[in-house]
């Protein structure tokens, strides 16, 4: 790449565009920035440089706005801000690639066809991560995209642990386990070790811990077993997803409550999880700060199953080296990274309570020096590994 080339990235989620630009071939961040609220209330845009400046903001008063309406706005901001850049390359993050995509891929109008299939798996994600494809094809068809899987990471486990207890004539239908928040792990894995030598071919588990969340047990930089399965409903409790439950629930709803899939689908997706457990909000800081005890009772219950699905991913590892604090709840929440490091006492692990409560940024450690168990925080960046896939796509 030349100096003046640079790679966007687009990471759309189902109310949310978030965009990021990288210069040459060393990807230095130069901007950021997201649109928010599409679809419901007030749609507000911002970006900001590689400092935290702000280059600008927008609203939509008006009622809010789509992805298409979105991706024409960033579209035309950034020819309007590229300063003499040239936009090489397009990034996207896809949360799933089926069993046809393990690693990035060039976006077609095949692959799109493919993915498109895809979309049962992933009803809420899928096709809010494709739009903005489409709407760049449609805009600006001569700029190569790149998709990058959130499953693709996860392709290294081993069959078991990728494997429900069905018949084949089911598993070869494509259902099993494939794991999510890839990107944010493959970052750690490529992270840690950089902060820490000794980490290198350690056991290792990932909490990527926000709206969505999901944990991770890697084994030199692989991952061995997720919380996460067929879909990213599975595994802890979320924000508004339920996590885990056992399938005969889905069973009762429907015949004995008489709930047909789609208000199934809303029940396990947006309707359970934090909000649904404390009735108030799907916000871990809104939660922190209640006094009801609805919002304690959600807490508790996210941090009992963070402790279950840590020893069953430590067992999955035959013994544990490190723990790493992810996403907006890990990187944020003082008081739940605390419940977790006592609560896996038995592992090993000894906070260092300073530096837990420390308002340092960046990558850091905040387990004691006697500590069995190294505990980390690594804030994530699922953006960078996008544009350093994009990269690779374009050099090879």
């Amino acid at each position: 790449m030349a100096p003046r080339d640079c790679i966007v990235v687009i990471n759309a989620g189902s109310s949310s565009i978030k965009f990021s630009l990288y210069d040459g071939a060393a990807l230095d961040l130069a901007m950021r920035g997201k649109i928010e609220n599409l679809y419901a209330g007030v749609t507000r845009f911002v970006a900001q440089d590689a400092a935290g400046a702000i280059i600008d903001q927008h609203r939509w008063p008006d009622g809010p706005i789509d992805h298409a309406t979105g991706m024409r706005f960033l579209i035309d901001f950034a020819q309007s801000h590229l300063d003499g850049r040239r936009v090489v390359a397009v990034g996207h993050r896809i949360v799933h690639g089926g069993v046809d995509y393990s690693g990035p891929q060039l976006l077609t109008g095949a692959v799109l066809a493919r993915l498109d299939q895809l979309v049962p798996l992933a009803p809420l994600h899928l096709p809010h991560n494709l739009a903005p494809v489409r709407s760049m094809l449609a805009m600006a068809p001569q700029v190569p995209q790149v998709g990058c899987f959130d499953t693709a990471f996860h392709t290294s486990q081993p069959v078991a642990a990728q494997a429900f207890a069905l018949p084949p004539r089911i598993t070869d239908l494509g259902i099993r386990r494939y794991g999510f928040h890839g990107l944010s792990y493959e970052y750690i894995a490529s992270r840690l070790p950089q902060s820490d030598p000794q980490l290198a071919g350690a056991r290792v588990v990932a909490a990527h811990l926000g709206n969505g969340a999901s944990m991770c047990a890697m084994l030199a930089g692989r991952s061995v077993a997720s919380t996460m399965g067929f879909t990213a409903v599975d595994g802890l409790p979320m924000g508004t997803r339920c996590g885990a439950l056992d399938p005969g629930v889905v069973l009762y709803l429907i015949d004995e409550l008489g709930m047909d899939v789609a208000a199934v689908q809303k029940l396990l997706y947006q309707e359970s999880g934090l909000l649904g457990v404390s009735g108030l909000s799907a916000d871990m800081r809104t939660l922190e700060q209640s006094g009801d005890p609805r919002a304690q009772a959600a807490i508790a219950l996210m941090v009992y199953r963070i402790g279950r699905e840590l020893g069953s991913l430590a067992a999955a590892l035959g013994g544990l080296d490190a723990l790493v604090f992810s996403g907006g709840i890990g990187e944020n929440s003082k008081a739940l990274r605390a419940a977790v490091c006592r609560d896996a006492a038995w592992l090993g692990v000894r906070l260092d309570a300073a530096a837990n409560d420390s308002g340092a940024d960046g990558i850091r450690r905040i387990s004691t020096p006697d500590s069995s168990v190294a505990v980390w925080i690594v804030p994530a960046n699922e953006e960078l590994m996008i544009a350093r896939h994009t990269l690779d796509i374009l050099e090879h």
